[in-house]
């Protein structure tokens, strides 16, 4: 390429500046220069400039382009990192709307999750009120089988779903019989995206898909996928909560838009899809043949699936809700908030009162997210403390008090009780990322195990019917089997 007079002059100023004039990004290339340089930097510029956009592309040019170094995110994968950790602030606009007000005012007033007004949607105003509704939502999901997994290639296979990653020929206590992939698996302190069917059918949601596993033939029985519908577009929303029926016939899942899906496993078949929050779904939990779900806005709903209006109750925790849980005989529901409170609530349950008051409140310095009601031992619940507190308690939930404690020194992410061996299992993060096994006999927690084996903190974890099995998913995309 042929250079003119004035280009040449400019090209031989360049090549005199300092190397940290031009050679680095973002640095201020005019500080400490005089302004002969500074004018020849900008001509060149120009030059060049002006002949990237006539001609072809230099061989080699002294600058590099503007976005050469750029990464790119999926927008749903930056949305998803906005709360993994920390409890999200809502708008006073969103509260005060939604704050004692019908869900069919708060539809009506088109108050999105975020907080931002838009227009309302009319299947869901409709269903709202009891009107013609059309279950089929913005993204449908569609069964697939498990044999479409497979893959000739072993470096893809080893990064599919449920495959074995390690295996133990021997049990030993404090090793995991079986380690198996789990990708794509949100690092999410406030979803629940893990449980076990009293069949020993594992669902485990990894990103936008939902994938079931026996734990029996050790085998991958198939998974949910979104599938857009014709002529819309095509935007995967990730899977915020999941839970199976007492009798294991059914799954639920709860999406970040606020719909609630029912599937019959066995019949391969959508039962129904609900539209019922505003908000992300942060938890599910089944009363018989009622589903009760709570959002991050704070919104406990209670659905008849059956029934053609399926909200049937409903009512208000004030903060976001990170956990729910009916106890063993379906007497009272426990609610966990972002901001440390657990709330009991009766078994009372129709009607939509906002002015429903729990019948108990107890505090603890964080959130409450690892939560769960004691099988054996009538109005006793365990909760454990996020990275601030690290606290395992077990409360007296007729008074409100908290019976014992034990200081775990780690953030406690998950808990679950194994009702056939009454043990206590806690999934923990930093700084050992252990599964602990406590014994509890009223009044006495002690610690009985500790199962090493994940490199980041355990998030879920659930327990076959007859408690001879833990499962646990981590934060390092693992999903380990432990032999009790």
């Amino acid at each position: 390429m042929k250079l003119t007079a004035e280009e040449s002059k400019d090209w031989d100023d360049m090549r005199r500046m300092p190397r940290d004039f031009v050679g680095k990004r973002r640095l201020c290339p005019f500080k400490g220069q005089n302004d002969a340089h500074r004018v020849s930097y900008w001509r060149f510029r120009r030059w060049i400039t002006q002949r990237g956009s006539s001609e072809a592309p230099a061989a080699s040019t002294p600058l590099a382009t503007g976005r050469q170094d750029e990464h790119s995110f999926e927008l749903d994968t930056v949305c998803q990192r906005l709360d993994l950790d920390s409890p999200p602030r809502q708008h006073e606009s969103a509260q005060g709307v939604l704050r004692g007000n019908p869900p069919e005012a708060a539809l009506a007033a088109g108050v999105s999750c975020c907080g931002v007004i838009t227009p309302p949607s009319t299947s869901h105003t409709l269903a709202a009120r009891g009107g013609p509704r059309n279950n089929a939502p913005e993204q449908g999901w569609v069964w697939r089988a498990a044999a479409q997994q497979a893959g000739s290639d072993e470096r893809r296979h080893a990064l599919q779903p449920f495959a074995v990653l390690d295996k133990t020929s021997v049990s030993q206590q404090g090793e995991s019989v079986m380690k198996l992939a789990a990708p794509s698996l949100l690092n999410d302190y406030y979803a629940n995206l893990l449980d076990c069917s009293c069949t020993g059918v594992i669902a485990l949601a990894l990103g936008s898909s939902v994938y079931l596993w026996d734990s029996q033939t050790r085998a991958l029985v198939g998974h949910l996928d979104p599938s857009p519908q014709p002529g819309r577009a095509y935007h995967q929303t990730s899977v915020s909560c999941l839970s199976w029926s007492r009798d294991g016939r059914a799954l639920c899942v709860g999406t970040r838009r606020g719909e609630i899906q029912l599937w019959d496993v066995e019949h391969k078949q959508k039962i129904r899809c609900v539209p019922s929050h505003l908000s992300a779904v942060r938890a599910l939990s089944w009363k018989q043949q009622l589903l009760s779900s709570g959002s991050v806005l704070g919104r406990i709903h209670h659905i008849d699936p059956r029934a053609p209006t399926p909200l049937v109750g409903a009512a208000v925790q004030g903060e976001g809700l990170c956990s729910l849980q009916w106890s063993p005989g379906d007497d009272w529901l426990a609610s966990g908030s972002t901001e440390g409170l657990l709330c009991i609530w009766d078994s009372d349950i129709a009607g939509v009162t906002w002015s429903r008051q729990p019948i108990a409140t107890m505090k603890q310095p964080s959130a409450v997210k690892a939560m769960g009601w004691c099988p054996w031992q009538r109005k006793t619940i365990a909760t454990g403390g996020g990275w601030k507190d690290g606290e395992l308690r077990v409360w007296d939930t007729e008074s409100g008090t908290c019976v014992t404690s034990a200081n775990t020194n780690s953030q406690i992410c998950s808990l679950r009780w194994a009702e056939k061996k009454k043990y206590l299992v806690t999934g923990h993060g930093l700084p050992h990322h252990q599964v602990t096994c406590w014994s509890w006999e009223f009044p006495s927690l002690s610690p009985l195990y500790q199962l090493t084996g994940h490199s980041h903190r355990v998030l879920h974890l659930a327990i076959n019917s007859d408690s001879t099995q833990i499962f646990s998913a981590g934060a390092d995309q693992q999903f380990h089997i432990w032999d009790m």
